[in-house]
């Protein structure tokens, strides 16, 4: 299989893919038009059917289709322009090849993961968090598969676990440099402040908000899942409770970013931009990747900039 992040401008394409999403829109003289996310798993890429007059066989978001088309580049992205479509057939492809995943290994990164949750000293946190990711085998899975995220960064399977454990790790660093954080606090609140996103969003393929999620967010389905947790473990301070919730309720740090708090505490603050620090440069990383190109990419809606690759040489 010719993997999506392998395609590049003028390629012609005929394999099967998985169709993410399907919108049917019209174009400025009225003719109707598909407009489709495709996905391997490599990464996704926008696709157009202009003509659906021929060629084109029902098909539904979530199917597996066999594509005929040609890459073309539109505004600095490569897209995939269509000219026939049927549903793949059974023995034309492995589901296992159509869902994104980290590049980092799974068990290995869970098993740094866990090192953090023993190297905390305080007893209730790090009860609190063997309660999640060594108690809670049903949880341990679904957070090792998730992603972070529907579309923006780190939306593959493993995407989950690998920015939590690059938050934990920067906010690690910080406690070296800043001897006034409190560590274990800190590194618990960074270690379960995307938790709620194993509910917030549903597994591959989908991958996409389930109805909890739509109606409270990750951050308040976290909370809940933190706050059903301690009610289980003796003697857990109730400062600390108030404390860690708060850390987690402030991670977005601005209102107008979903933070239903802004950092009232120093580690909030530290986890607000370990999150923001990590979400922020693989984003940047994937819209370079993604790109495959050495100039100007244009206006980058989530980075707020026109962006490009780095000239200098090692």
């Amino acid at each position: 299989m010719y993997a999506i992040s392998d395609w590049r401008e003028g390629d012609r394409i005929s394999q099967v893919l998985l169709c993410r999403s399907k919108t049917v829109s019209l174009t400025k003289a009225g003719k109707s038009y598909y407009s489709l996310l495709l996905q391997d798993s490599s990464g996704s890429i926008d696709g157009k059917v202009w003509d659906l007059s021929s060629g084109i066989d029902h098909f539904e978001a979530l199917q597996y289709i066999k594509v005929d088309g040609e890459v073309k580049r539109y505004q600095s992205s490569l897209q995939l322009n269509i000219q026939r479509i049927r549903l793949a057939r059974e023995g034309e492809y492995d589901p296992a090849d159509f869902v994104p995943t980290s590049p980092y290994p799974i068990e290995e990164m869970y098993d740094k993961l866990l090192a953090f949750v023993r190297s905390i000293s305080h007893p209730q946190l790090r009860a609190l968090l063997e309660a999640f990711f060594v108690n809670d085998a049903d949880f341990a899975r679904e957070f090792k598969a998730h992603s972070a995220a529907k579309s923006i960064h780190h939306s593959f399977s493993g995407g989950l676990l690998q920015h939590t454990l690059r938050v934990t790790e920067l906010c690690d660093t910080y406690c070296k440099k800043y001897p006034l954080i409190k560590r274990d606090l800190l590194l618990t609140g960074a270690l379960c402040h995307d938790i709620g996103k194993v509910r917030e969003l549903s597994s591959f393929p989908a991958n996409d908000y389930t109805d909890e999620g739509q109606l409270l967010g990750h951050i308040i389905i976290g909370i809940d899942m933190v706050r059903e947790k301690i009610a289980d473990i003796p003697n857990f301070p109730e400062v600390t409770k108030n404390e860690l919730c708060h850390i987690i309720l402030a991670h977005h740090g601005e209102f107008e970013f979903g933070s239903p708090k802004k950092p009232a505490l120093l580690e909030a603050l530290a986890l607000h931009l370990a999150d923001n620090t990590d979400a922020k440069i693989q984003l940047m990383s994937e819209t370079l990747a993604d790109a495959g190109a050495t100039g100007w990419l244009g206006f980058q809606k989530f980075l707020d900039s026109n962006v490009r690759r780095t000239r200098t040489k090692e």
